[in-house]
Formats: structure tokens, C-alpha cells, sequence
């Protein structure tokens, strides 16, 4: 299916989502609806198991297009209906039923650093740098997504003074996974899609789900949950195939049953 803003590509059960909105991948309500249906359809496909998102051209997102936010509030409801397609727009991302790599190119800004927070894995080119212009702009949004990953302070910082910080930075604070060479992203992202593609899609779906649900669960709750996702693994193909073949000291070959 074409897309406006974005391009989409699936091989080897790996999507690759690439954010194409000139010049700066700004989010308008088109870009967020198809990003919406773009998730929403790898959760429901059985080709993919793993989906990497990521920027054309030199940023990543700027964030939120400020120009069709001016004279916004017209009709009865605009607002709110704006900011339900926005929620849902960051939470098709997160609640995606395949995990989600961000592979970072450039610049992620106010809604664009979001929408980087909003995916399982995160790394970064390392002229990347990363800003929340909310407070510059009239804005609010984003104090969960950062609380999330930064520490009180930190996320405080980030927010109150809008100062950017670097992909370095955010690496050495264990926020990023990987701070590599630009050259090097993609094909950093790839191996990595593809080392979790290999496994089982049934488990990594569990998985997927069983990180989202237990986040704000107490301890107890959380792992009594995760034994239930155990229970049921146990009983499907793959994981019968799994232990076949470390018994038998070959590859696995999985079906996602």
C-alpha cells in the first residue's frame, strides 16, 4: 500500500518504516493516521515479526507541525479529536504486537523524541542530538515518555530548558542502545532486526506483551503474570521445536504456533 508520508518495505520478516515527510518529517494529522494504520498493520501480519522505524533525509522527526497547529480550534471538538489521533499515534507504536526498533538518523524533537521513546529498542547515528521544545512553542506533552527513561532530574532538565542533548549522552546514560557512525545505523538496526526475527515469533510476541502489561504492575503481580505467559508457551509448537532442537544441537525452525 502506498503511503503519503512514509515508505514501507518487508523482507525477511523484518519492516522497515521510513519516515518521509520533506523537510523535516514534521507530524500533521496525515502522517499520524497513516502511521496509525502502518503499525497497526505489522501487528496483524504474519511476514513480519519485527519492524524498524526510521527517518529520510537528515532528521529524524522535528516534531509536531507547528504550522497546521495555528488556527487550529475551529469547530466544537477539534481539539480533542486532534489529541486523541495524537495519543494513539505514540501508543500504535508502543502497543505494536512485534517489537520496534528505532534507528535513529538525525535530530528527534519534541514529538519526534516521543515517537523515539515510544519503540522497544533505540539507537542512534552519532551526530544525533535529541530536545523537548514543548515549553518554547506553547506545548505540553511528553513528561511520561520521558520519566519513563531519564531520572527525575534529567527528565526535568530536558524539559524545563529545552537544551539539546546528544546521541553520546544518551548512550552513556544507558538510554540508547547503540551510538554508532551514520553509515553504520542501518546496517547496525538490520543485524539487529534480524537476530530477533530468527526467533520465535510466538515468544517474542509474549514477550512484547508481557513487558507492556507488567510495567506498572508491584513485583509480585508482574512475575505471577509472567509465569502465565510461560504456562502457555509451553504448550505451543515453537517451543516444543525450540527445545527439540537444543537437545538435538540444531537450529530451530519456527512457525509462530
Amino acid at each position: 500500500m502506498a503511503y503519503e508520508c512514509f515508505n514501507v518495505s518487508v523482507a525477511d520478516h523484518i519492516a522497515t518504516v521510513v519516515y518521509d515527510r520533506p523537510p523535516v518529517n514534521a507530524q500533521n494529522r496525515r502522517s499520524r493516521d497513516e502511521l496509525i494504520q502502518i503499525f497497526d498493520d505489522c501487528s496483524d501480519r504474519d511476514d513480519v515479526r519485527v519492524v524498524v522505524l526510521t527517518g529520510a533525509g537528515r532528521v529524524f522527526s522535528a516534531g509536531a507541525d507547528i504550522k497546521e497547529r495555528v488556527g487550529m480550534v475551529k469547530l466544537p471538538g477539534d481539539y480533542i479529536r486532534h489529541n486523541r489521533v495524537t495519543r494513539e499515534y505514540f501508543y500504535a507504536v508502543a502497543d505494536c504486537a512485534k517489537p520496534v526498533i528505532a534507528a535513529v538518523n538525525g535530530p528527534a524533537i519534541g514529538a519526534g523524541f516521543y515517537l523515539m521513546m515510544s519503540c522497544d529498542i533505540m539507537i542512534a547515528a552519532d551526530h544525533a542530538y535529541f530536545q523537548m521544545t514543548e515549553v518554547d512553542v506553547g506545548l505540553s506533552g511528553g513528561m511520561k515518555f520521558l520519566s519513563k527513561h531519564f531520572s527525575r532530574s534529567m527528565a526535568r532538565y530536558i524539559y524545563y530548558t529545552g537544551r539539546k542533548v546528544s546521541a553520546a549522552e544518551l548512550y552513556r546514560i544507558g538510554v540508547l542502545s547503540a551510538c554508532v557512525p551514520q553509515a553504520q545505523l542501518m546496517v547496525t538496526a538490520m543485524e539487529l532486526a534480524r537476530e530477533i526475527a530468527s526467533k520465535s515469533p510466538l515468544a517474542i510476541r509474549k514477550a512484547k506483551a508481557g513487558f507492556n502489561a507488567t510495567e506498572e504492575m508491584p513485583e509480585r503481580d508482574a512475575y505471577r503474570y509472567e509465569q502465565t505467559i510461560t504456562v502457555e508457551l509451553a504448550e505451543s509448537e515453537d517451543t516444543r521445536e525450540a527445545q527439540r532442537a537444543f537437545v538435538e544441537k540444531r537450529k530451530p525452525v519456527f512457525t509462530g504456533r
